[in-house]
């Protein structure tokens, strides 16, 4: 090859090794890779090892039952030592129970597998039962196991190892520390030790290691999780605790992210997340990791409505672990309602110094709601519960108070729209003397005849301006209030789901689309009284007969039966509170008609007209108003010049 060809290639050669250089991937990305690698190769071989060792259990006590002596059990025992290795005590034991309560809490611990079987809250039930507490998971409606990796690469799942309890002990706080230990062969082994604080919803759970440096393999610096667990129906609206229940995250920089609450959904993470909640409409199971997980892998799949469960959620992750006993794995577990303060009370890590933001798995709506219900609605309605009144009177105090708040503005509305009403004759005058063609001189007209009165068509927009974001907050606020739970007010047996006063179980066509398989009267209530405030509202303002102003008032009145059709699943306690307000508004309506006569109304702004009139116009108003005739009389200047040339 000549001169040239070598030079070429020498280039190509130069570029290839520069593309391979700047697009190779950093040390982080390869990491990633090889927990990805080894989480794939962990799986594979402990099914293997699972199936093996479960298969040498069940013939070991096959054979022991038939002759301990025999050669076939001391067989079986060396395969159990080969699968299990230095875990080969811990792979047989009894599958014992053990309690520990608090004044929240019942917890029920297994010892196959070292960890909860059972969470009860003691303060709540589930709907239609009345006499056990609500359990948040049972037996397999929960499993939580952490993969071992022993020295001689054998893979190990702890669900499939016996834990030994150690004595419960009480500190100097009255919480009450459980122990279980994981045992080997030697003096080694592994603590799962729960604190469970009196009094409290949270619990500490940590990882201690002592003596494994020789047992486990010592590349080992995270512990592989899997944690998988249904969430039972516990309310009466399936359709919208199916809403509310979900799967919700935060990374460790405060991203909240979430998977999807409306069809089954899956995310894979590679940041650090602080916790993982296991979320239903009002209780909440959530994991929080002292220092992250990583390598994240995340499911929620919906349940069948026939399965008694609403959603199943599974995360598979890795925790940070020292094999050198220098430091615990640690993790807090939260079990309890999704109550707004009790969650912002945990919120402040003491340790960290950081916030939990535990408080988000309380859905309060948008930016500007969610702040109207942190800063007004959530400390007025925890004021008047902490009164000991009912529930309903509790909604009907918040009600009268909100009114009472937004009624400077209400008047003000009121008053611009009996001013419309007013001015409208003299308003038609202006329209029949200046034809479509003249609308800038209509409105400039229309725009004096308002200065001069005093009335602003705008002030009717100002109540609605403070009035919205409170109702779209109350939106917000009773589906997710927990207080609300189980609270029975008139013919309603719990205000935070419908109240049905017709059922049916038959699905009818259109009947069952529409309506469900209900009526809620609280609803019907809020419908009617929402047709009837619509009515007075529409004969208090100054409507004119085009068409389209017919069509808008036919609009007006179906808005409350779309209504109807979307607050008929919504909990009872919202439609309670649409309703009060509706008859306040009603109510206030009715006064402003008796103490705002449109005749005297009328008389005042003609006086105030005269007054003005009257008045000797200032320089300014006068140049302006100069100006404004000279711009009249140069643009009519001009459509003639443009109309004599169109001529010629």
């Amino acid at each position: 090859m000549d001169k040239n060809s070598w030079i070429g290639l020498g280039l190509i050669a130069l570029i290839l090794i520069g593309f391979s250089f700047f697009n190779r991937p950093s040390k982080q990305e390869l990491e990633r890779h090889q927990r990805y690698q080894d989480s794939i190769a962990i799986v594979q071989q402990q099914k293997i090892a699972e199936q093996e060792a479960l298969q040498a259990i069940e013939l070991l006590s096959q054979a022991e039952s038939n002759s301990p002596e025999s050669a076939s059990a001391e067989q079986l025992e060396a395969q159990i030592v080969a699968q299990y290795g230095p875990f080969a005590p811990s792979a047989k034991g009894s599958d014992d129970l053990y309690t520990v309560e608090n004044d929240l809490l019942k917890l029920v611990f297994s010892q196959k597998g070292g960890t909860l079987y059972s969470a009860e809250l003691k303060n709540y039930k589930s709907y239609g039962d009345t006499i056990n507490p609500l359990c948040l998971f049972r037996g397999d409606e929960s499993h939580l196991d952490y993969t071992l990796v022993t020295n001689n690469n054998r893979i190990l799942t702890t669900s499939n190892l016996y834990f030994t309890p150690q004595p419960i002990v009480v500190d100097t706080n009255g919480a009450q520390i459980l122990t279980l230990r994981l045992l080997t062969d030697g003096e080694a082994y592994l603590d799962f030790v729960y604190t469970i604080p009196k009094n409290n919803y949270m619990l500490d759970f940590s990882i201690r290691t002592h003596n494994m440096q020789n047992v486990l393999a010592q590349n080992v610096t995270s512990l592989e999780m899997r944690w998988y667990q249904k969430i039972p129906q516990h309310e009466r609206g399936r359709k919208f605790e199916e809403r509310y229940a979900q799967l919700q995250y935060m990374f460790t920089n405060r991203d909240m992210e979430k998977l999807s609450e409306q069809k089954s959904d899956r995310a894979k993470e590679n940041g650090k997340i602080r916790w993982i909640a296991y979320k239903d409409q009002f209780f909440s199971t959530v994991m929080i990791a002292e220092d992250a997980f990583e390598g994240t892998t995340l499911e929620s799949n919906l349940m069948s409505k026939y399965s008694g469960y609403v959603k199943e959620y599974q995360t598979t992750t890795a925790a940070h672990f020292d094999l050198n006993d220098n430091k615990n794995t640690d993790f807090r577990i939260y079990l309890g309602p999704n109550h707004y303060n009790t969650l912002k009370a945990y919120d402040k890590d003491k340790q960290r110094y950081e916030e939990l933001c535990l408080k988000e798995l309380v859905p309060l709506g948008w930016k500007i709601v969610a702040w109207v219900n942190k800063i007004l609605v959530i400390p007025m309605f925890d004021l008047f519960t902490s009164w000991g009144m009912h529930i309903g009177w509790i909604i009907l105090l918040m009600t009268l108070v909100i009114k009472l708040i937004i009624f400077p503005f209400t008047f003000t509305s009121y008053r611009s729209s009996a001013m419309m009403r007013a001015l409208k004759p003299q308003i038609e005058e202006i329209n029949a003397k200046y034809p479509p063609e003249k609308m800038q001189e209509r409105q400039q007209a229309t725009m004096a005849l308002y200065r001069k009165a005093g009335a602003n068509p705008m002030a009717g927009c100002l109540p609605m301006l403070f009035q919205f974001p409170v109702v779209v907050a109350m939106f917000w606020f009773f589906p997710t209030a927990i207080e609300l739970r189980g609270q029975s007010f008139l013919w309603a047996d719990d205000l935070s789901t419908y109240d049905a006063i017709l059922s049916w179980d038959k699905n009818i066509p259109i009947i069952s689309w529409l309506f469900d398989n209900h009526l809620s009267l609280f609803c019907l209530l809020f419908t009617g009284t929402n047709l009837l405030y619509t009515y007075l509202s529409m004969q208090t303002q100054a409507t004119g007969n085009d068409p389209s102003a017919k069509m808008m008032k036919w609009m007006m009145y179906l808005m409350p039966l779309f209504f109807f059709f979307v607050f008929n699943d919504y909990a009872a306690g919202l439609s309670y509170y649409y309703f009060l307000s509706l008859l306040f508004s009603i109510l206030q309506t009715m006064i402003f008609r008796w103490t705002l006569d449109d005749k005297k109304m009328l008389e005042r702004m003609t006086k105030k007209q005269a007054k003005k009139a009257a008045k000797p116009k200032s320089g300014f108003m006068q140049r302006l108003e100069n100006m404004q005739r000279e711009q009249q009389k140069r643009m009519k200047e001009q459509v003639r010049q443009q109309s004599k040339q169109y001529r010629k």
